[in-house]
């Protein structure tokens, strides 16, 4: 072989390993190339289905409100999503009182109602409005659409990821609710931010909510960053290193598309200081964002006489029976007060703790039916009384006979049930964190209406104080109560929830 072509040889043995090796690497980067161009398409292809869906809809909601007379220029159509209106809780206060308030202000409203019980007649959930809250409302000017899809929200339906699962759920609701009668106007009552973007987008609905508490805290982002157990952040997560980085990943993701989803309201109330607190910091719109406190029934709660009785002293707790209400602090609080009565039995043998609250479900039961094999285990079953459900007649004798309240619950957003003691003229012991803290209770002497605690031990203390003040030191305490929630009342909420949603109505009449 000629040498030149030895030489040759040579250098192709040499270079064929990198020769090959820059080969592959352009083909690689071809097929990298052919992969992006590929997913632009497919991305493209979807971008366009997705616009052309949302278009159509669009257009189909247009035709469907002019169908349904949502489009005369006349009418005011405004939906209120409350998919829980038969309850009898604060947030129905909250709905009957704004729908109040509309139909006094409008005479061109019409409005809707979103509701999951499907089950029950409109005149019967009016009825119930009139019965337990004493709200009279106009029924003419109301129209209930029925949405079937309730269960898709309901928080036993995702035993993981309840947050995302709950949301997904809560469109949806709202897509059966916007396909059935597109509003002109959206009200989210119950917390379901989800939905603002698609009655805002697709609906193009004006919109506005009413926030009693944020889906996700920092609160929440906080106690699972420190890894302490709470009723949603469980032991074995606790316990678990990598478990607290992907819960701690999950929430921070959801709370961003969460305070994406809460920028889309054209008005937003909060309840509290503290729930505004949390709103600003996740939705971050201070300049649409209004505090309208919930509307308690004060007035008649204050006219009420206490009834004296020196042979029994009653605790009272109002709340309904889940989780966050905690309601195992207070019957450790019981455990405590009997030690710092020092076996004075007497005295121990007078005060009755009576726990007032609402199940809504089995598993509401199934944790009541828990609290009192606690009682027992506590050796506190003379002493301590459960009722459920209770008429409202029967709640207001409890107010007259009640000297002292008890509520435990954690970075409580409000407290309605706070509130409607302190006009019953109880003194009030409540959790130090939260609305209690923030915008009910006043602790400094001279204006003092109650008394706040943070633990078993604490709130024992309390307790024993209120036994063992003067009468005449309770009354004073009791008198500043009595006075400071008139702020709270529903003709306070209702001017200040008018004034808030002003901005829709002049966009919208």
């Amino acid at each position: 072989m000629p040498s030149n072509l030895k030489v040759s040889y040579h250098i192709n043995l040499y270079y064929q390993p990198y020769i090959f090796y820059c080969g592959n690497t352009v083909q690689l980067f071809d097929m990298i190339w052919q992969m992006f161009y590929i997913l632009n398409g497919v991305l493209l292809l979807c971008f366009a289905l997705i616009s052309l869906i949302l278009f159509g809809l669009r257009r189909y909601l247009q035709r469907r409100k002019v169908k349904l007379g949502v489009r005369n220029a006349n009418i005011v159509n405004v939906g209120i999503f409350h998919p829980y209106c038969n309850a009898h809780g604060g947030g129905e206060r909250v709905l009957w009182c704004a729908v109040r308030a509309l139909q006094a202000k409008y005479d061109n409203v019409k409005v809707i109602i979103y509701t999951g019980d499907i089950e029950i007649s409109p005149k019967d959930i009016l009825g119930k409005a009139k019965d337990v809250f004493d709200i009279s409302l106009d029924k003419e000017s109301i129209t209930f659409v029925y949405l079937k899809c309730r269960h898709w929200v309901e928080a036993k339906r995702y035993p993981y990821f309840t947050l995302l699962g709950q949301s997904i759920g809560s469109i949806i609701l709202g897509l059966e609710g916007l396909w059935k009668h597109p509003p002109d106007i959206y009200i989210d009552t119950m917390g379901y931010a989800f939905t603002l973007p698609l009655f805002r987008y697709i609906g193009r609905c004006k919109v506005g909510c009413y926030v009693h508490y944020p889906t996700i805290s920092i609160d929440m982002l906080r106690r699972v960053k420190q890894r302490e157990y709470s009723h949603n952040n469980r032991s074995y997560v606790v316990r678990n290193p990598f478990l607290t980085w992907l819960k701690l990943t999950y929430y921070r993701l959801f709370a961003k598309v969460y305070g994406w989803v809460g920028q889309c309201s054209e008005t937003i109330m909060v309840n509290s200081s503290w729930t505004e607190n949390h709103i600003l910091d996740l939705w971050d719109v201070p300049f649409k964002t209004h505090r309208v406190y919930p509307p308690c029934e004060v007035m008649h709660l204050k006219s009420l006489e206490h009834i004296e009785n020196s042979n029994e002293i009653i605790i009272l707790s109002i709340g309904q029976f889940r989780p966050e209400k905690n309601h195992p602090l207070q019957l450790q609080a019981m455990y405590e007060l009997r030690t710092l009565l020092n076996r004075n039995e007497g005295m121990w043998a007078q005060i009755h703790l009576v726990i007032v609250g609402s199940c809504r479900n089995d598993e509401d039961y199934e944790r009541l039916k828990n609290m009192q094999d606690l009682t027992k285990h506590l050796s506190l079953e003379n002493n301590v009384e459960f009722k459920v459900n209770v008429p409202y007649p029967e709640l207001i004798e409890l107010y007259k006979k009640a000297s002292i309240g008890i509520h435990t619950m954690w970075n409580e957003h409000f407290g309605i049930g706070i509130v409607e003691c302190m006009a019953a003229g109880i003194i009030m012991v409540a959790h130090k964190t939260g609305g209690p803290l923030l915008d009910i209770i006043e602790t400094s002497e001279g204006s003092q209406n109650g008394y706040l605690a943070a633990d078993a031990v604490e709130y024992a203390n309390c307790i024993l104080n209120i036994i063992r003040s003067k009468k005449e030191e309770n009354d004073m305490i009791r008198d500043a109560a009595r006075a400071s929630v008139e702020r709270f009342s529903e003709k306070e909420f209702e001017v200040n929830f008018l004034r808030a949603i002003i901005p829709l109505f002049n966009q919208s009449i």
